[in-house]
């Protein structure tokens, strides 16, 4: 089943919903790893010695993959296959052109939307960088926090007009998921989990805060009050409903 009896290293930042994504999927199909947090830029020396920039990055033996859709399809792969990805083709198509509408249209703006909210705080982002780090990384970190904040400010173009846009974005994919599970369904496809469910629970957790998110969250009580405002309503949704009950009852 395996390609190598070591476990795969895997390369993260913890508080990153993509990392919280292929992480699920290891999770899910039980393939064995050794997780390493890294801070936002000290993970740099970490993923270019293995050819990535970003993460996460995954090295199982001699496979090295730094995207995380790669990830879970590679997990699928030596499960077996049709743990995460059923064998029907349309399902599959199905699942596919979901997890890219999540992906390009979810994933950046939770981040974007999350982080408008979180950066104005040196000491919470000081704390949640800290979390699940090496300790040299650690004591680093209040080093690291102020030119850390304007390198992601810029790189993610995080202004009060494109944090309003992004919520409006993560709106919209709420009210098309609602329209989905109108009929009752329990997952997005078919009858059972898949990627589509999991892609869309894990990038949909830093507007929702769901218990069971193994990534690095603060507390909603540690959150700016517009922020736990709009969080609380988007758990009323049945888009939010949907990814509570999944890290509930599929996360563990």
């Amino acid at each position: 089943m395996g390609l190598t009896s070591s476990p795969a290293r895997f390369i993260t930042i913890p508080l990153s919903h993509y990392c919280e994504r292929a992480r699920w999927a290891l999770d899910r199909v039980g393939l064995p790893y050794r997780e390493e947090g890294h801070a936002p830029l000290l993970h740099r020396l970490a993923t270019t010695r293995n050819a990535g920039r970003t993460v996460p990055v995954l090295v199982h033996g001699e496979t090295r993959l730094i995207d995380s859709g790669a990830i879970l399809r590679h997990a699928d792969a030596w499960r077996g296959g049709d743990a995460l990805y059923p064998a029907e083709d349309a399902l599959r198509r199905e699942i596919d052109s979901l997890e890219e509408d999540f992906v390009l249209a979810l994933g950046p703006h939770a981040r974007r939307w999350a982080y408008s909210h979180l950066l104005g705080d040196a000491g919470l982002i000081r704390d949640l960088w800290s979390r699940e780090v090496p300790p040299h990384e650690a004591r680093i970190v209040p080093l690291l926090v102020p030119i850390a904040r304007r390198i992601i400010r810029m790189g993610y173009r995080i202004t009060p007009a494109t944090a309003e846009r992004s919520l409006d974005r993560i709106r919209q994919v709420f009210r098309e998921v609602d329209v989905r599970l109108h009929d009752g369904r329990r997952t997005l496809v078919g009858d059972r989990f898949s990627a589509a469910d999991l892609t869309f629970a894990s990038l949909a957790a830093p507007a929702l805060f769901p218990s069971g998110c193994r990534a690095v969250l603060p507390s909603l009580s540690d959150v700016p009050e517009a922020m736990r405002s709009e969080i609380l309503r988007l758990r009323e949704t049945a888009a939010g409903e949907f990814v509570l009950r999944l890290y509930r009852e599929e996360r563990g």
